[in-house]
């Protein structure tokens, strides 16, 4: 059983979007996974996104137009009433400075250095952060 309904994937790579869904189905994932390759259009979904579906967002720093972080801070009054969401930095960074600095971000609950693995979704799956 997995702790949410639906994963977000926020990067503008599309070979690291088609295999972190791989990664994430093969952890046993079989709900909704919908990807996103630039910030503006994830936050126009938040905006959007009414429902209480249970979400884990995977959001990538290194991104045009608007980096993972900016993305974060403009999330977060959007994501602020929604506790059935978290977002995991998901990143090639392993800087200790963007750790840091996603640690600092309130709407920001992990940090994961790429590549996501089966291992990592499932224990995501069971709640854990």
């Amino acid at each position: 059983m997995s702790a949410y309904e639906r994963f977000v994937l926020i990067d503008d790579n599309e070979a690291d979007n088609v295999y972190h869904e791989i990664m994430i189905r093969r952890a046993g994932f079989s709900g909704e996974v919908l990807v996103f390759e630039n910030g503006l259009d994830a936050l126009a979904f938040f905006k959007d996104d009414l429902g209480d579906t249970s979400t884990c967002v995977f959001l990538d720093i290194n991104m045009p137009m608007m980096d993972g972080f900016e993305v974060a801070e403009r999330a977060q009054p959007l994501l602020a009433n929604k506790s059935s969401v978290i977002v995991v930095m998901l990143t090639s960074s392993g800087n200790p400075m963007d750790r840091e600095r996603a640690q600092s971000i309130p709407s920001i609950n992990g940090y994961v250095t790429k590549p996501l693995d089966v291992a990592k979704v499932q224990e995501l799956m069971a709640g854990a952060v």
